[in-house]
C-alpha cells in the first residue's frame, strides 16, 4: 500500500524536492493537489489517497474506486509549454504509466485520449486540469487512477491490473515521466509522439469521434497523433485532427 513515507521515497529517487502528501480518504486528489498548486506549491509536489468519495474523471464525470485497491495520484507541473500543446502532457502520462505497467508484466495500452486499457477493459485514466496566464500555464495538474487490485464493480467495461505493489507502479511511472519531461526543448512533441504511438491501442483503428456536447463527430481510420496532441482521423473527405471529445474504437 502506498504511504506518506512511499511517496517520499520516490521523489527522493529521482532527485526531486516537493512536497507530498498522502490521506488514506479524501475527496479528490484532484482539488487538494489544484488547490496547493494556487497557493506556489512546486512543480513534483505529489498528493495521493487510498480512497477517494469524489473522484473527477473527464467531461465532469465522476471516478469511482475500490478503498485501498486502486493507485491514486495527482501531481503538480509548471511547464514551460504553449498552452494549445498542452495535450501532449496527457499523452506523456499515459505513456509513462502504460510502459511502467509493462515493465511489471501488465500488458497496458493507451486508449486516446486519456484511457488505460488491459485488452477491452479500462484499468485506468488520466485527468489532467490547468490554469493558464496569459500564454503560458500557470500550473497543471495531472490525475491518475489505476485499479490495482479489483475494480469497481458499479462501473461498466472497468478493470483491474493484478498488481501487488503500487508503490513500485507509481515510482515507475514518475521514472518514466521525469525521463521525458522537457517541455521546453525543441524535441519534447517528437519525443512524446515516439513514444505513444507505441503504446496506442486507437492507432489503426477504425473509430467513431463523440464530441463532448454528445454528439457525433468523424468516422474513419485513426491514422497517427499530430504535434498538439490530436488525434488525426482519415475520413471520406480527408484528414481530420480532432482536439476534443472520446473516441470508440468500432469492429471491422
Amino acid at each position: 500500500m502506498l504511504t506518506e513515507a512511499a511517496l517520499r521515497r520516490a521523489l527522493d529517487r529521482l532527485g526531486l524536492d516537493a512536497p507530498v502528501r498522502f490521506d488514506e480518504v479524501t475527496g479528490s486528489t484532484q482539488e487538494t493537489a489544484s488547490a496547493l498548486a494556487a497557493e506556489a506549491a512546486p512543480e513534483w509536489t505529489l498528493v495521493a489517497a487510498g480512497h477517494q468519495t469524489a473522484g473527477r474523471g473527464r467531461l465532469g464525470r465522476s471516478w469511482h474506486d475500490v478503498s485501498g485497491r486502486a493507485l491514486i495520484f495527482s501531481l503538480v507541473l509548471r511547464p514551460d509549454l504553449d498552452p494549445d500543446r498542452g495535450g501532449l502532457l496527457t499523452l506523456l502520462a499515459g505513456w509513462a504509466m502504460a510502459t511502467a505497467a509493462r515493465d511489471r508484466g501488465h500488458d497496458v495500452g493507451c486508449k486516446w485520449p486519456n484511457d488505460l486499457m488491459l485488452g477491452d477493459g479500462k484499468v485506468g485514466g488520466i485527468l489532467a486540469e490547468s490554469v493558464v496566464v496569459g500564454d503560458r500555464f500557470e500550473h497543471v495538474v495531472l490525475g491518475l487512477g489505476v485499479n490495482v487490485g479489483e475494480a469497481p464493480g458499479d462501473v461498466a467495461g472497468a478493470s483491474s491490473l493484478d498488481e501487488p505493489d503500487p508503490a513500485a507502479l507509481l515510482e515507475g511511472f514518475l521514472r518514466h515521466l521525469v525521463h521525458r519531461y522537457e517541455p521546453g526543448h525543441p524535441e519534447f512533441a517528437g519525443a512524446v509522439l515516439e513514444g505513444y504511438r507505441e503504446v496506442c491501442v486507437t492507432l489503426g483503428r477504425t473509430v467513431r469521434v463523440l464530441t463532448m456536447d454528445g454528439g457525433l463527430g468523424p468516422q474513419g481510420e485513426a491514422v497517427d497523433v499530430d504535434g498538439s496532441g490530436a488525434l488525426v482521423v482519415r475520413t471520406d473527405d480527408g484528414l481530420v485532427p480532432v482536439r476534443f471529445g472520446e473516441v470508440e474504437h468500432l469492429a471491422v
